[in-house]
């Protein structure tokens, strides 16, 4: 379909993608909690973006350019274990009371969620080495495959954000009773995204 191998399977693999834990689901968490419904959409819609981003890097070879010089990707794994860590130690360090590290507007959830994405090791592997073998090349149509890869990554994790985000809802409605959990959530998440960082940073 689409000139995509198993299109079936393809849908499959993102969908076992969004799944698996990682910086992407602890920013969707995080926005939720921190800024309700509005800040989970901000957080997902920078999601998408940043899944955007990797996808059409990968279509215009940058892939390519990643295995043809390997400094060049470990740059990106520095990178993206600095900003983890960075974000992290934030959190852990944020007294009681104190501007949240994720930010109310959606617009920062948005940019927060865009950059974790785009800097997390789950995606880069995905987009860069296992997407690629979706793509049938005796079918191949060009951008209108391409395009419809983009659409149905898109599509499946709006779908995957805003279950997350409804849940996440739900769930801390009933935790605002009690800031301590908040707060405790809070220092774990700092600790998952530092932990996240020192994973990618020691990655081979």
């Amino acid at each position: 379909m689409f000139g995509v191998a198993d299109y079936g399977a393809f849908v499959a693999a993102i969908l076992i993608f969004l799944a698996i834990p990682g910086p992407g689901n602890l920013a969707l968490i995080t926005s939720t909690s921190k800024g309700g419904i509005r800040g989970g959409l901000g957080a997902t819609f920078g999601v998408i973006a940043g899944d955007q981003v990797l996808m059409w890097a990968a279509v215009a070879g940058v892939a390519t350019l990643l295995v043809t010089y390997p400094v060049a990707f470990q740059a990106v794994q520095w990178l993206g274990a600095a900003y983890l860590a960075w974000l992290g130690a934030r959190m852990l360090l944020a007294k009681p009371g104190a501007k949240p590290v994720l930010n109310i507007e959606p617009r920062h959830y948005f940019k927060q969620a865009f950059f974790i994405t785009l800097l997390n090791p789950k995606a880069i592997v995905f987009y860069m080495a296992f997407f690629p073998l979706f793509i049938a090349p005796d079918r191949h149509q060009g951008l209108a495959t391409f395009g419809a890869m983009a659409v149905t990554i898109a599509v499946l994790t709006f779908g995957y954000g805003l279950a997350a985000v409804l849940l996440t809802h739900f769930l801390a409605e009933r935790m605002r009773a009690n800031p301590l959990i908040g707060r405790v959530l809070e220092k774990l998440a700092g600790t998952f995204l530092i932990g996240f960082g020192i994973k990618l940073a020691v990655s081979k």
